[in-house]
């Protein structure tokens, strides 16, 4: 019997990736709903990325540093809800830390790009659409056209670097995102920057169509099977260590009898 609560209208990659890890995941994050508590490194990268989109939602000659700094005292109104506060516990010398290394990003930032000379086609670009009949939904950080009239999808990370020898999960949701852009957009991103802005390091990735089908086809299983298993009225648990290690539910799990991976 299927569920009553009804499915997301759209498959975001942020979502997909919750249901490759576990599809119990997914139903308590995407159809029961259920709030996932924010965490300090979750607040933090929120709070970086308002900063950054108020910077780049302004003329290009005025994003100067002193500009992007002046908008920490809105990304704190903005951010450091009641909730949130609460969620994390942010004292008040955490919120000083906090205010404090969104200064050291933003001035690591600055020694990575010139933010003034860019070019953008959208910040926070929010698309829609049905790629190979799966409806998705992607909220791009920025898509920048280069000089050479190519597109360019960029995406601020404020964690660790991944392994020198990182994965295809590495790129996995901006690419959804590049397939999403060619679909909405008609004209399909060249590459990929991911900016590492913590650590003043980006990297990149060609675009190409032999990956952007994979990703669509890897989609396009994912909802068939979300679809099956909400008909069902049960996603499955799978529990593995990568899996549960940062899961918000496995409290959860563990008294409906699942034998969380610790």
């Amino acid at each position: 019997m299927a569920l009553e609560r009804p499915l997301p209208g759209a498959l975001s990659p942020s979502r997909l990736q919750d249901f490759q890890s576990c599809p119990r995941r997914f139903q308590h994050a995407s159809i029961d709903r259920i709030p996932q508590p924010a965490t300090y490194a979750t607040l933090k990268g929120t709070f970086v990325h308002h900063v950054f989109e108020s910077l780049f939602n302004s003329e290009a000659p005025d994003r100067t540093m002193a500009l992007a700094e002046s908008f920490i005292p809105a990304a704190e109104a903005a951010v450091l809800t009641d909730q949130n506060v609460d969620d994390v516990g942010l004292t008040d010398d955490k919120r000083a830390q906090l205010i404090d290394e969104t200064r050291r990003i933003i001035e690591t930032y600055f020694q990575m790009e010139q933010p003034s000379q860019i070019v953008t086609e959208g910040v926070e670009l929010r698309l829609s659409e049905t790629v190979d009949g799966v409806p998705m939904l992607g909220i791009l950080d920025r898509l920048d056209r280069e000089a050479d009239g190519e597109l360019t999808i960029v995406d601020y990370k404020t964690g660790s670097l991944p392994n020198r020898d990182y994965d295809a999960k590495t790129f996995a949701n901006a690419e959804l995102y590049a397939a999403l852009c060619e679909s909405s957009l008609g004209e399909r991103p060249t590459s990929i920057r991911l900016l590492y802005v913590t650590h003043g390091q980006a990297i990149e990735r060609t675009v190409t169509e032999p990956v952007l089908r994979a990703r669509r086809s890897g989609a396009a299983n994912a909802w068939r099977k979300i679809n099956q298993y909400y008909e069902a009225g049960s996603f499955p648990a799978t529990p593995s260590r990568s899996a549960c290690r940062f899961c918000p539910y496995t409290d959860l799990c563990r008294a409906n009898g699942v034998a969380v991976a610790v």
